[in-house]
């Protein structure tokens, strides 16, 4: 609501809300939401799954027939498990992210200025704009690196071999594992 080029619909059932047309449907908190009842009504170009389970596989295999791209819960939703990855590094050091570098990245945004022959005064209220990253500025930055550089080598992976988007992941999973596995001398 409120949204500028966007429509706001009151009173539409689950089922009516799924046959929308769109570009992008993201079924949220509810496990199964897209299945074999309302797979052939829905229009959309891409189901961006934002829970756990929520597309069941004869649905899947349905919107993969008519082309349609299925971006897995396991990707779509990774990013909630990586901050918590963040917040678990962090209690283990006991630090902050970006604590240990911000007065240096203050330090080089001055020192890159004055080689451009800028000086600003200490109390100038441009100094705000070049404060070294806050933590939350560390947080999305890292987030945005492993959720992109994830989605694109899975994606890769997917083209290469011939895959959808879910197996691609399960694939590169699985064969992670073993891979760790090898490594620690275990054999499976």
């Amino acid at each position: 609501m409120g949204f500028n080029g966007a429509t706001h619909e009151t009173n539409t059932s689950i089922s009516d809300f799924m046959e929308f047309e769109c570009d992008i449907l993201v079924p949220c908190a509810k496990e199964k939401a897209v299945n074999m009842d309302n797979v052939d009504d829905l229009k959309c170009k891409i189901v961006l799954e934002g829970a756990n389970g929520p597309s069941t596989f004869y649905a899947e295999e349905k919107l993969l027939e008519r082309g349609v791209i299925t971006v897995p819960d396991m990707l779509a939703n990774g990013g909630g498990v990586t901050v918590s990855y963040f917040e678990w590094l962090k209690n283990l050091d006991h630090i902050t992210p970006g604590r240990m570098t911000k007065k240096y990245q203050e330090k080089q945004n001055m020192k890159l200025l004055e080689a451009m022959g800028y000086k600003i005064p200490a109390r100038s209220p441009h100094m705000k704009n070049l404060t070294g990253a806050r933590e939350i500025d560390i947080v999305y930055s890292g987030l945005e690196e492993i959720m992109t550089n994830a989605t694109k080598e899975h994606w890769k992976y997917a083209y290469e071999n011939d895959l959808c988007f879910r197996d691609a992941c399960f694939v590169k999973s699985i064969r992670k594992i073993h891979s760790h596995f090898e490594q620690c001398g275990i054999m499976i």
